[in-house]
Parts: structure tokens; C-alpha cells; sequence
């Protein structure tokens, strides 16, 4: 794998959950009435979303033995299949795919009440999925 492609979009992940527990409101009340708060929860959450995915495409890419996805949420089944993350966080993240789906392409639909709850109990699943790709 390219480390310094690697490094990068880790570091952008970083800053997209940084930016999340920064700029997520104390309540989901709050974001649900606060434009501003709501495209920079959303924006950043699909962005994380779409690094990891990103990055397991890359792993996937460098590794020809493994069966090619044919969506996006499979791309974490692939590394849970080839016991790269647990499966339990590849669920976690394919989960986070549906999420990014709604918000791309359904914005009036969103649930603020489940966006908040992600910000505040999920953000752990994009530490994990990063924790596994940091050059050690």
C-alpha cells in the first residue's frame, strides 16, 4: 500500500472527527434546527465515511487475492473476510454507508435525532477502522 496515500487520508479522517466532536451541538434538538451545524455534522460524517471506503478500496486494490466488492458497504465485509477488521466493525461501516447514502442522496430525509446519536456514540468505529491502517 501507498503509506503516504495512506498517511493522508488518515490524517483527513482525524480532522473529520475532530471537526465532529468540535461542531456537533450538545443536543440533538439543536441540530435539528441549526442549518449551519447540520452541513458541518453531515458533510463531515459523509467525508469520513467516504475515506474509510476509500481506504479499503486501496487495501482491496493491493491484495488480488481477495473477491472484489460490488458495492461500497462490501468493501468492509471484504477485510472482515479477509480478518483484516472485525466483523462486528465491518457492520459498524456498513451501516455508516447507508448512513452516507441517505445524506447524499435523500438530504430532506435525514433523522438529526440519528445524525447526533452517531456523532455522540459512533465515532469510536471510524478510530477503529483508522487504528488498523496506522503505520506501525
Amino acid at each position: 500500500m501507498d503509506r503516504q496515500v495512506i498517511n493522508q487520508k488518515l490524517e483527513s479522517l482525524r480532522r473529520c472527527i475532530a471537526r465532529l466532536e468540535s461542531r456537533c451541538p450538545d443536543d440533538a434538538k439543536t441540530l435539528a434546527t441549526d442549518l449551519d451545524a447540520q452541513d458541518i455534522v453531515s458533510l463531515n460524517l459523509t467525508r469520513a465515511v467516504q475515506i474509510c471506503v476509500d481506504i479499503a478500496a486501496h487495501w482491496i486494490a493491493e491484495h488480488g487475492d481477495v473477491t472484489a466488492p460490488v458495492t461500497m458497504g462490501q468493501t468492509f465485509d471484504v477485510l472482515a473476510q479477509a480478518g483484516i477488521i472485525s466483523p462486528q466493525l465491518a457492520t459498524n461501516m456498513r451501516k455508516s454507508v447507508g448512513f452516507r447514502n441517505i445524506v447524499v442522496h435523500n438530504y430532506e430525509n435525514v433523522n438529526w435525532d440519528m445524525v447526533f446519536s452517531i456523532c455522540k456514540n459512533r465515532l469510536d468505529d471510524f478510530r477503529q477502522f483508522a487504528e488498523v491502517f496506522i503505520e506501525k
